[in-house]
């Protein structure tokens, strides 16, 4: 039992539940599951969503929308206006945006009501209000109530400015202007609910911009040309008066110029390039004189290895000569000493040339290194002749240059001003000539007129929003559904999470009431009415139903694993009361007995008997007698009259405190062991785990265990945690069966390729559908 016990710590360990998927992929599988399983409940939010869209639809009141296009075009003022220093597309997408600015302003939309008269139209000051509006309006008021703005400034105002600026308001929440992509059109649009009054106020918008626009140019040109006359006379004075004092200072200091420069200007220039080139040629031959200084420092013998070095110089053909027969000889000679030896006369002879070659080439240097130091003596006596005559022509000029700099300084000054006097003088010009220029720089290109069908409420869009937003409302409850989806649903729940055996599928019975519940028929007794249903006999008599096959696969569990055993010992329980475990041991204990089994059903669930109630057995004696009072159990079996099922039942006992007691003392061990050698299957009905300790004391008599948990309403993790902290249970889990299965939504849970995904094909196979209400035990 240790080693079983171990095994199955081990299973629930390694189970897959809560630990990550390897796989990194979408399991897209798994999301068609989940869609298919929540589609009906995407399908009634989505529903609700557009009953609200139609609902809104026919509320709505109807708005009509006129609308007029105008057209920013530069071109009509190319005339009068010179370009703008800005880049082409920032001065566009400034332009367009203080344009639309205008539009948008109270001004402009007071100009409009005063135009139109729009603060006498009652229909426009009070239009009529659709629902929705009304009680947006009175939630602001009620939200007003509670906020902190101020009121309004409206001091010094007649109550006709206070109606025209209410009026502006009013029009300036309905008129919307964007710009059309990204042309230079600007699209105006007015809603309203009457037609023509919102053609009206569209048109009238457009006219009063044109009309804005031109007045706008008008006083900004008047008052720049003004403002003009009368710099102008002030920058003619301040130029004159510069000019002439430039010209008093240039001939009072003597700054005569030749050929736009001063002479001594030009004389001071022409000997510093030649200073420039004499510093080039003093450099030039300095570097020769050292070259050659430094090869007849290192003697005859390195200045012959050297002379490579100058060789290609012009005026040194001499030495690439002599050195070529030197090499020549050099070569010559280390033949003969390699065929003949050191003394040989030849080689003798050889060397004797090769010195002479070597004094001739160092004298050679030595001209060459004489000639140009003093080529180099040369030009340093001129560099330093043309550095003197350059520093008198400084000194000449360092007076003149004084002078000059504020000469300059005077000219830009009086330049300044006569430049800023011709820009000022344009100015005048061009604002003189634009106040005889009445064109505004936009046009009207679409004339508003009175819309024919209303712009709102948009049925399409309303009734695709409304339906779109119910389905996302939709995806969120089904996905806030799978979050809470902590349930058993398929086998693979039960094998991977708690690594015990699944059992079977047992569906949800329904069709008869707790009214038309029979009693057992007893040996002795008169059979129950047709009309009523026998708790024990519902698999017995529907043979071909899937609830019998499940608990036929029970018996099969049971044989498999207690094998060898003559008398097995089974009890069912279940982690929650009322997941229909009852019935389960009935019906299993049922087909048991009519299947030729010696099998007896004790119902031990001592503090909730309620086998023997849904069995309405009145007996006076029953499980507790039997254990408690010594009286032999056989006066408690009642056997059933038709599969000869023998059952001990319980009377309930309300005073009884020590249930867990009960089943494991030793006249429950007699009893079980007086029993085996009669019966046998025993199956007992045991009271739920958890806080109940009943079944955990009866567990040593137990051979196996059956568990029965309610599909879609026991937690997977409550059962887990059941399992593991019951040490004496867990490993003589036969296997697990799923309880009021509903078996339309059964395939909704599974993937493809498992059995419950195909489980509707199997229907013709069970023929027979038992249908009665789950127990409540």
């Amino acid at each position: 039992m240790h080693q079983g016990n171990q095994l199955f710590n081990v299973r629930l360990a390694g189970s897959p539940e809560g630990q990550a998927h390897s796989d990194n992929f979408i399991d897209l599988e798994h999301l068609m599951t989940i869609a298919r399983r929540q589609a009906k409940t995407v399908a009634i939010t989505a529903a609700v969503g557009l009953s609200l869209g139609l609902i809104y639809i026919i509320a709505a009141k109807p708005g009509y929308t006129a609308a007029t296009s105008i057209l920013l075009d530069d071109n009509l003022g190319k005339f009068a206006d010179e370009p703008s220093p800005a880049p082409a597309n920032m001065q566009t997408d400034t332009t367009i945006l203080s344009q639309i600015a205008i539009l948008k302003s109270a001004e402009l939309a007071e100009k409009v009501v005063r135009k139109e008269k729009l603060d006498e139209n009652d229909g426009f000051m009070n239009p009529p209000r659709s629902i929705f509006a009304t009680a947006i309006s009175t939630m602001r008021s009620i939200v007003g109530l509670f906020g902190s703005s101020k009121p309004a400034n409206t001091d010094g105002l007649s109550a006709a400015d206070l109606k025209v600026e209410y009026a502006a308001s009013l029009l300036q929440s309905n008129v919307d202007v964007q710009r059309q992509g990204r042309s230079f059109v600007i699209d105006l649009t007015y809603t309203s609910d009457d037609a023509e009054l919102a053609g009206r106020i569209a048109k009238a918008y457009a006219d009063v911009y044109l009309s804005d626009q031109l007045d706008a140019n008008f006083d900004a040109t008047q008052r720049a040309t003004v403002w003009l006359q009368g710099r102008l006379n002030e920058l003619k004075e301040s130029s004159q008066a510069a000019a002439l004092e430039t010209e008093r200072f240039r001939a009072a200091n003597g700054l005569t110029a030749a050929k736009g420069a001063l002479v001594s200007e030009q004389q001071l220039s022409d000997i510093n390039s030649q200073l420039i080139l004499a510093q080039a040629d003093t450099a030039r031959a300095r570097a020769l004189y050292n070259q050659y200084k430094s090869i007849l420092a290192s003697g005859p013998e390195g200045a012959v290895n050297n002379a490579a070095v100058v060789s290609d110089q012009s005026g040194t053909s001499v030495i690439g000569t002599l050195r070529a027969r030197y090499l020549t000889i050099t070569k010559r000679e280390q033949e003969i000493v390699s065929r003949f030896g050191q003394d040989h006369p030849q080689a003798v002879s050889l060397r004797t040339e090769q010195q002479d070659v070597s004094r001739q080439i160092f004298q050679e240097l030595q001209q060459i290194t004489e000639s140009y130091r003093n080529q180099y003596e040369a030009a340093q006596s001129r560099e330093t002749s043309l550095r003197e005559g350059l520093d008198n022509a400084t000194g000449k000029t360092s007076v003149a240059n004084e002078a000059l700099v504020h000469l300059r300084d005077l000219e830009q000054n009086a330049q300044a001003l006569t430049n800023l006097y011709q820009t000022y003088l344009g100015r005048y010009q061009e604002a003189s000539q634009q106040q005889s220029f009445p064109i505004a720089k936009a046009r009207v290109i679409s004339v508003a007129s009175t819309p024919t069908d209303p712009s709102s409420p948009k049925k399409k869009l309303a009734l695709a929003a409304s339906l779109l937003l119910g389905l996302f409302a939709g995806a969120g409850i089904g996905a806030w559904r799978e979050y809470r989806e902590r349930f058993f649903r398929v086998g693979e729940d039960v094998r991977s999470l708690l690594g015990v055996k699944f059992l079977g599928f047992v569906p949800k019975l329904e069709g008869i009431t707790e009214a038309k519940r029979a009693p057992v028929a007893l040996e002795g007794q008169a059979a129950p009415p047709a009309a009523r249903t026998n708790i024990i006999r519902l698999a017995v008599d529907n043979p071909s139903s899937q609830f019998a096959e499940t608990l036929r696969n029970v018996k099969i569990a049971a044989d498999v694993v207690l094998q060898g055993k003559e008398s097995k010992v089974i009890g069912v329980v279940s982690v929650l009361p009322h997941e229909g475990k009852t019935t389960i041991a009935a019906n299993f204990a049922g087909l048991l007995a009519a299947k030729g089994a010696k099998t007896l059903l004790i119902d031990g669930d001592l503090r909730n008997p309620g086998l023997s109630r849904a069995l309405s057995l009145s007996t006076q004696r029953g499980l507790v007698k039997a254990v408690m009072d010594g009286q032999p159990w056989q006066n408690s079996v009642k056997v059933e009259n038709k599969t000869k099922l023998a059952i001990i039942p319980t009377v309930l006992h309300r005073n009884l405190r020590h249930t867990s007691e009960i089943l494991s003392s030793p006249g429950m061990k007699k009893l079980l062991d007086e029993a085996r050698t009669v019966f046998d299957y025993i199956v007992i009905d045991l009271p739920p785990l958890g806080p109940v300790v009943d079944a955990k004391a009866f567990a040593p008599m137990a051979d196996g265990f059956v568990m029965v948990a309610e599909w879609g309403v026991t937690p997977r993790a409550l059962v887990k945690s059941v399992l593991q902290a019951e040490a004496e249970i867990a490993p003589k889990i036969l296997g697990l069966v799923l309880n009021k299965v509903d078996m339309k939504r059964l395939a909704k849970y599974s993937s493809y390729g498992s059995t419950e995904h195909f489980m509707e094909r199997y229907s013709s196979y069970y023929l027979d559908t038992p249908r009665m209400p789950p127990t409540k035990t």
